[in-house]
């Protein structure tokens, strides 16, 4: 069982390594640190969250359920954390996802519902670095959609290779 655990097991910090490294390819060397370490943690987060979450705000399996959980319900717009969390998921449903999702959703519609969640988090965010952050990311919410894009093609193009072994799994 020790070889599957090493494959399968992964954390936190694994996972936002693993997603820094990956962005990090797919962008030009130019682009902001911060903003990429915070596009690698909503990558990460959302590797982690089941869409079944009893803990956290479940990953979304479709654009349709962030029309649902952000748009409809209104009660949320003025909490900025949850308007953060919109924006995170349109980000990861029309960017790394994009492929399943473009032949159902609007992409571009979602990218400016996306962006403007960005918007309304930042002018709701009380601590000013984190408020220029989260409206450095609604600025270039396009951008970072396709490199999210990006990165999910080659991730899934990417063949893996598991080594036979003489342990018993």
């Amino acid at each position: 069982m020790g070889v599957l655990v090493e494959l399968l097991a992964t954390d936190e910090r694994r996972a936002l390594e693993f997603f820094v490294v990956g962005l990090q390819d797919v962008s030009e060397p130019s682009v902001d640190r911060q903003e990429l370490l915070y596009n690698a943690s909503v990558l990460a987060h959302y590797s982690l969250v089941s869409t079944q979450s009893d803990s956290d705000v479940p990953s979304p399996s479709t654009l349709a359920e962030v029309f649902d959980r952000f748009v409809i319900d209104t009660h949320i717009h003025p909490d900025a954390h949850m308007m953060e969390t919109a924006g995170a998921q349109c980000l990861l449903l029309a960017g790394f996802f994009e492929g399943q999702m473009r032949s159902r959703h609007n992409i571009r519609w979602y990218t400016t519902l996306g962006a403007g969640f960005f918007r309304r988090a930042a002018a709701q965010e009380p601590a000013a670095p984190r408020a220029r952050l989260l409206q450095a990311i609604a600025q270039g919410f396009e951008p970072w959609r396709k490199r999210h894009a990006r990165l999910g093609r080659e991730l899934r193009d990417k063949a893996y290779l598991l080594r036979p072994t003489s342990q018993p799994m």
